[in-house]
């Protein structure tokens, strides 16, 4: 079977009819709701047992629920390049939360260049300052103004002491500052309709650490009664040597005590369940004002969250928790109802929206539209996505390429690991290097090479962080940098360091 690279599939569509939705003639408005750290599997109309999201699910049966979507790299700054370029992170140069994307061109200059009056509120987490296409309010770009130095120190890892006090939840009487982000937004959407079809970004960031629900969902998810990650019994013994360096980063190698992981996903379900009032909000006034039909709305996250799952919290690996995340397409002659299990990305996710909005394609976009999967085309999507991950815990670069039911990843000078998802659905059945395996595992690395080239990419985002510290040994005093790096790796270490870069 030959390989086939998005990019040859581009072309091969692009040469084809054209598809059953005539964006040109729609031009939709658009409302994009982005989260952050809500992982795919976390959603009620996902089939999760516990969490409660009704409007989740009210705009699931409003539109399109793409079971099997992705993000393109599984830590903030480079997993919202890829969601808001419809390139791969290493393809824009943003590897980690040292490396935010830059000038690279996104869906909102594009839909601004196609007529649209667009608008962004919230988190967005590129560069401060950029043209991105969108006229902003209050939108933040945290990690291009305070680079997230702990991805700096990938080679050896070093040890985040403070990390594991992440793992932990708790209930109290505070205003979450989505809300005003809602707020505005609502307001927004209160105010004569534009004669411009207009797209709004609405970047939330719940269920984001530290995790703090209201104190109404202890009701909901009372802890005590939190079912606790299912882990096969000598699994942490064996788990891939990668993973347990992510973990010792993390400082979570020892097991968490068991009712502060049940506080930590109680907190988590609340603080997604707030998330979901605050979507639900959005809908509600989009159809006070009647703009519901003709608009296309868009529900996904940067990245997902471990929550415990193969004993790891928090994000940066491409395991399913956390490198799933939700996708959701609803409005503008979309059908209803509908599930779609075929593998996605944001990427596709980003060709969409442009296709629907009538606007032009990303130059050396990477996506392929869903509106020929939304709408039953199987053959339109060439069935597979792809993940990437440079962030902090990673010693190495790690890849993925999901295909079907089959799921692979690389590791730059490691072992790989193999897994069949509907078999093998929690990930703990490495099938690689087995004989019986070997042709898909050839044909899934094979297919990984049509896309990157893993192991320069992996020198690329080294070089990347490197260029990052060094300025700042470069621009900083002995001890302005060993306050720069002391609060996120400890005394001892940010001592051992100082001392290593200023002799």
């Amino acid at each position: 079977m030959p390989i086939l690279s998005r990019r040859t599939f581009n072309a091969s569509l692009a040469a084809g009819a054209a598809t059953t939705l005539n964006a040109q003639a729609r031009r939709p408005n658009i409302l994009f709701i982005s989260s952050d750290q809500h992982s795919g599997r976390v959603m009620g109309c996902s089939g999760h047992p516990t969490v409660k999201t009704p409007n989740m699910d009210r705009l699931a049966r409003m539109g399109v629920l793409f079971q099997n979507a992705y993000t393109c790299s599984p830590v903030c700054a480079p997993g919202r390049a890829g969601m808001m370029s419809g390139r791969f992170p290493s393809d824009v140069d943003s590897f980690c939360n040292s490396t935010p994307m830059g000038k690279a061109a996104t869906w909102g200059n594009h839909l601004r260049d196609a007529g649209y009056a667009c608008k962004a509120f919230g988190k967005m987490d590129l560069t401060t300052g950029a043209d991105y296409g969108f006229e902003q309010s209050g939108v933040r770009g945290g990690h291009s103004e305070r680079p997230d130095i702990t991805s700096l120190f990938r080679a050896p890892v070093c040890f985040r002491p403070g990390e594991r006090a992440n793992v932990n939840g708790s209930f109290a009487n505070r205003e979450h500052h989505d809300v005003p982000v809602t707020n505005d937004v609502v307001k927004l959407l209160q105010q004569p309709r534009s004669p411009k079809p207009w797209a709004i970004y609405v970047g939330l960031t719940q269920p984001h650490p530290k995790w703090i629900a209201l104190p109404k969902f202890r009701d909901m998810y009372p802890p005590a009664t939190m079912p606790l990650p299912l882990i096969p019994e000598g699994y942490l013994e064996t788990r891939h040597t990668f993973f347990q360096i992510a973990a010792n980063f993390k400082n979570i190698q020892a097991p968490i005590p068991k009712a502060r992981v049940q506080n930590a996903r109680a907190a988590y379900y609340g603080m997604v369940s707030e998330l979901d009032e605050n979507i639900g909000r959005l809908l509600d006034q989009l159809e006070r004002s009647g703009e519901l039909e003709n608009t296309l709305i868009v529900y996904t996250a940067d990245h997902g969250e471990m929550l415990g799952e193969h004993g790891m919290w928090l994000k940066n690996v491409l395991l399913e928790n956390a490198a799933r995340v939700p996708l959701i397409l609803a409005g503008a002659g979309l059908p209803k109802g509908k599930i779609v299990a075929t593998p996605v990305s944001h990427v596709d996710m980003v060709a969409t929206i442009l296709e629907m909005g009538g606007a032009k394609q990303m130059e050396k976009a990477r996506g392929v539209s869903l509106a020929g999967l939304a709408n039953g085309q199987t053959g339109s999507h060439p069935g597979f996505t792809y993940s990437e991950s440079h962030s902090e815990s990673n010693c190495t670069g790690s890849f993925m390429l999901r295909k079907g039911d089959w799921k692979y990843l690389y590791f730059s000078g490691d072992d790989p690991l193999l897994f069949n998802l509907k078999d093998d659905p929690g990930e703990f059945m490495n099938l690689a290097g087995r004989p019986d395996t070997a042709a898909i595992q050839k044909q899934l690395h094979q297919h990984l090479l049509s896309l990157v080239a893993p192991d320069a990419v992996t020198r690329r985002a080294f070089d990347a962080q490197d260029r990052v510290l060094m300025n700042m040994v470069k621009t900083m005093k002995r001890d302005e940098f060993y306050d720069e790096i002391v609060g996120r790796l400890g005394t001892a270490q940010a001592w051992v360091l100082a001392n290593k870069y200023y002799r």
